[in-house]
């Protein structure tokens, strides 16, 4: 099923919704409540007014939305972890992606002290995808909640006309007050907000519909909102039934944009038997597939739950041009000048000059010719990056001047220009004969750790500060 894009719309707009959502109904005791809840209060014209101040205060932080486009491994931890936690993991573990709770009066971890806008600015830039997530009210017959006095149930009751209003009114106020605290992060429009509706007993009928009712009014306030909705929930509750209502096109209930499965089978996928596989693909998934377990990277040891994701367009890389010829290559040779008695590649050659002219240090014309101009050239750019200048340009000069360029931590799920550098210097380096696709995947990970092993750095296969700095001096192997 097709997803419908965020309704970004302004201010303006978003008052006039907000005021006509806004309702006075109060909340009793349906059939099938396990116990009689609190009334919910009503979407009011300037809480939802509030929310979308914030939205567009939050357009102005400069952060991109998120997750974005990603395909590859998530955790996520009831309690954000620490800035030092947060880098040690990014350097040692395969996660890129982390799942927060910002918001719900059910959360056990209401107390969220590292969790600030300039954690959430710290993580994106770093290349981190975020989930933030809500858990508020409940399904009616979840035993488990509420949790505190102050939390209450999905209210079950029907109303006069069958369509569980008070339900779908406290869906909305729990979009209004998601928006809020993602705002007041700094976690911009566009981005994904995901509600945790634990488990329930899908024989109840008041409590599904209830809380079928309450999710639709949370992803229409979230579209009213500018963000994009998600909804965790167990693959044989909350995912089944919004995906028969995704099937059959119940036209009550609306559903979300995206889904985050629990289904703790082991397999780092997307797929459950308890879900249609034409439903909300491409691009429109999260499993968690491994519940509650400590896992230790980098000497730091966090209980997670681990999550296989692919969301977009999945992690996709813009197309390159170099010159108007050809630089990816499965094996870059050493190149001599013909005054040796080699013939050199003219494709490799042609490559090479136009990297030169890249790094700006090579004037001439891009003919394939190991010529003058660019002999002098790639002793000049050897000289300045300490490697050993020479008549000819090798398989270590290679694998530098493929690297070359702006660091970033890379891992599976990276894509871009970085991970084409990477890509090509490995090629360069040995025999991996990768695909230069700029998409960080399990060949590339494969390659990486050999490498990594020749060169006795640890085998992470994810591309750190240390990585880096012997890929940037050619090495092969030590």
């Amino acid at each position: 099923m097709p997803r419908p894009a965020p309704h970004l719309r302004g201010l303006l707009a978003t008052l006039l919704a907000a005021v006509l959502v806004g309702s006075t109904l109060g909340l009793t005791t349906g059939p099938g409540a396990a116990t009689a809840a609190p009334a919910a209060p009503p979407v009011a014209a300037p809480a939802a007014a509030s929310a979308a101040a914030s939205a567009a205060s939050a357009r102005r932080s400069g952060n991109p939305v998120t997750p974005g486009n990603f395909t590859g491994y998530g955790f996520d931890q009831c309690l954000a972890p620490s800035q030092k936690a947060m880098n040690r993991w990014l350097n040692y573990s395969p996660f890129l992606a982390v799942g927060i709770y910002i918001s719900g009066k059910s959360r056990a971890c209401r107390n969220q002290p590292n969790l600030t806008p300039a954690w959430i600015s710290t993580q994106l830039r770093r290349g981190w995808r975020l989930l933030p997530i809500t858990l508020g009210p409940q399904a009616s017959c979840q035993p488990r909640f509420p949790r505190y006095q102050d939390d209450v149930r999905i209210n079950p009751a029907p109303g006069a006309n069958g369509r569980y209003t008070k339900a779908r009114t406290m869906g909305r106020n729990e979009a209004t007050s998601a928006v809020e605290a993602a705002a007041a992060l700094g976690i911009v429009p566009g981005s994904t907000l995901w509600y945790d509706l634990e488990g329930y007993d899908n024989a109840n009928t008041h409590c599904r519909e209830s809380a079928m009712a309450f999710l639709t009014g949370w992803t229409n306030q979230l579209h009213t909102l500018g963000y994009v909705s998600g909804v965790y929930s167990s693959a044989g509750s909350g995912i089944k039934q919004l995906d028969t209502i995704r099937a059959t096109k119940d036209a009550r209930y609306t559903v979300p944009d995206m889904i985050w499965v629990a289904r703790w089978d082991g397999k780092a996928n997307t797929s459950s038997s308890y879900l249609r596989e034409d439903g909300w693909r491409p691009g429109g998934r999260v499993k968690q597939y491994r519940g509650g377990h400590d896992e230790t990277w980098g000497g730091v040891r966090i209980n997670i739950d681990s999550n296989y994701l692919d969301l977009g367009r999945g992690s996709v890389a813009p197309a390159e041009s170099h010159c108007g010829v050809r630089v990816d290559f499965p094996s870059y040779g050493s190149l001599k000048p013909p005054k040796t008695g080699a013939k050199p590649d003219p494709t490799r050659v042609r490559a090479l000059q136009c990297l030169m002219k890249e790094k700006g240090g090579y004037t001439g014309r891009i003919n394939g010719v190991f010529n003058r101009r660019l002999l002098a050239s790639v002793r000049s750019w050897s000289a300045r990056q300490g490697l050993p200048v020479v008549d000819g340009f090798s398989r270590r000069h290679w694998t530098a001047l493929l690297v070359a360029g702006p660091r970033q931590v890379l891992k599976v799920g990276s894509a871009g220009p970085e991970v084409r550098r990477v890509q090509r210097a490995l090629n360069a380096a040995g025999k991996a004969k990768l695909p230069v696709n700029g998409v960080f995947g399990p060949s590339t990970t494969t390659a990486l750790k050999a490498w990594q092993a020749k060169v006795r750095l640890p085998r992470t296969g994810v591309v750190s500060a240390g990585s880096w700095k012997l890929l940037e001096q050619g090495y092969r192997k030590r």
